[in-house]
């Protein structure tokens, strides 16, 4: 199974890794590991993880107050957002319009 990024769920990612970055050398990368730990475990068995709406499912990260929401279509898996936890809770809804 492959995955894909929405355009802004990408944008949010590269966004929050250079946050981390800023504060500390070497966090953007701990980060990054992490979200693609995330993704993996998604990869793994996407039907596991909690649903929130319809057909979006969310998987929490273990180090960071991160999310990946996410949606299971034909073959891959389509991302949403990468979602901080205290952020908007409804923001990307209109992601999963498309």
């Amino acid at each position: 199974m492959t995955y894909e990024f929405h355009p802004e769920a990408r944008i949010e990612y590269f966004e929050a890794i250079a946050y981390y970055e800023e504060r500390q050398h070497g966090l953007g990368a701990r980060f990054t590991i992490e979200i693609e730990n995330t993704v993996q475990r998604v990869l793994e068995s996407p039907l596991r993880w909690q649903q929130v709406e319809r057909d979006v499912r969310r998987c929490l990260a273990h180090k960071f107050p991160y999310g990946i929401l996410y949606a299971v279509e034909e073959g891959r898996i389509f991302i949403l957002a990468i979602m901080h936890h205290s952020r908007e809770p409804n923001y990307w809804r209109e992601r999963s319009k498309r």
